[in-house]
């Protein structure tokens, strides 16, 4: 269950079968209301398997250094029986691989442009695109600040965050993320910092700031992203979007959020969460068969394309 601060009208609900055995995977969001949050992880407390934290994370990591979200630990600290995850294991891991995947399966990302908006959520899947060779455009003073200048390096990223990041963790969180709401609205901020989509190839990072910064027009470009809906799918393919790739797989027409997908695995591996290694997560993805989710947009008919 991903008890999530985002919107309810993204929820969603599946079985699967993994391995011959049922699993429910199901995802609810309180609109932005932490004390529902709150209330509703110490309702179930106990009766699931494992919990996934949405629409906030508990840590933010960038390099070698991790800066604790305020307004995160009273939602942790209400499971007291069940395991909690914020998707954060399966970031360090999984969305560092997805550059790889896109690079080795799909076609070459070597000295394409990444925009990643913004890195310092997407640390992991940032460095998997320079490690296959791309150009890197981080995005973290824009949607923090509303300053438009680029960061070009992870090095600039981790001085930038050694200053900000100790002090805007410790913002109201609404503050910093579309919550509630906010995430049901359509782009409000299009046209602000249009010249970076429109410079680069590939458009990566967290959905909901992808869809309030995006312009209009975005004709062949590469959107690499999670938690997408099938109306967002719709957004995107009339925008002129031409490939969107997911880190998480396709259930029954959505991409659920990495921590409700580590909160699947947890169930899956059945070690104490502190035991389970980046390694184990690739390990149990290969084993159950979970590849990213590939979607060609742009073709006069609609392909889905799960295994490349």
């Amino acid at each position: 269950m991903s008890v999530s601060i985002g919107s309810s009208k993204r929820d969603h609900r599946t079985q699967l079968e993994i391995l011959g055995e049922t699993y429910i995977v199901e995802r609810k969001g309180t609109d932005g209301d932490i004390k529902k949050a709150i209330a509703l992880v110490e309702e179930l407390d106990g009766n699931i398997d494992a919990f996934g934290m949405g629409g906030i994370d508990v840590y933010l990591n960038a390099g070698k250094n991790r800066y604790q979200i305020k307004d995160a630990m009273p939602i942790k600290a209400a499971a007291q029986k069940t395991p909690m995850v914020d998707g954060s294991g399966l970031k360090i891991s999984l969305e560092k691989q997805v550059a790889h995947y896109i690079n080795d399966n799909i076609e070459s990302l070597k000295n394409k442009k990444a925009f990643i908006l913004p890195a310092i959520d997407r640390y992991a899947m940032a460095e998997g695109f320079e490690e296959v060779g791309c150009e890197l455009t981080l995005g973290d003073l824009m949607v923090v600040l509303g300053i438009g200048l680029p960061l070009k390096s992870l090095r600039g990223l981790d001085r930038l965050a050694k200053v900000v990041a100790p002090i805007a963790c410790r913002l109201p969180f609404e503050m910093l993320y579309p919550t509630g709401k906010e995430q049901n609205k359509d782009t409000t901020k299009a046209g602000k910092f249009d010249k970076f989509f429109e410079e680069n190839d590939i458009i990566a990072g967290d959905f909901h700031y992808i869809k309030q910064y995006m312009p209009q027009i975005m004709d062949n470009k590469i959107i690499v992203t999670n938690t997408v809906t099938k109306e967002d799918i719709e957004w995107l393919r009339d925008s002129g979007v031409r490939l969107l790739v997911t880190s998480t797989p396709d259930l029954e027409g959505r991409s659920f959020g990495t921590n409700v997908i580590e909160a699947l695995l947890v169930a899956f591996i059945g070690k104490p969460v502190d035991d389970i290694s980046s390694q184990d997560y690739l390990d149990a993805l290969e084993k159950i068969d979970f590849k990213p989710r590939v979607e060609y947009l742009q073709d006069n008919i609609f392909k889905a394309v799960i295994n490349k």
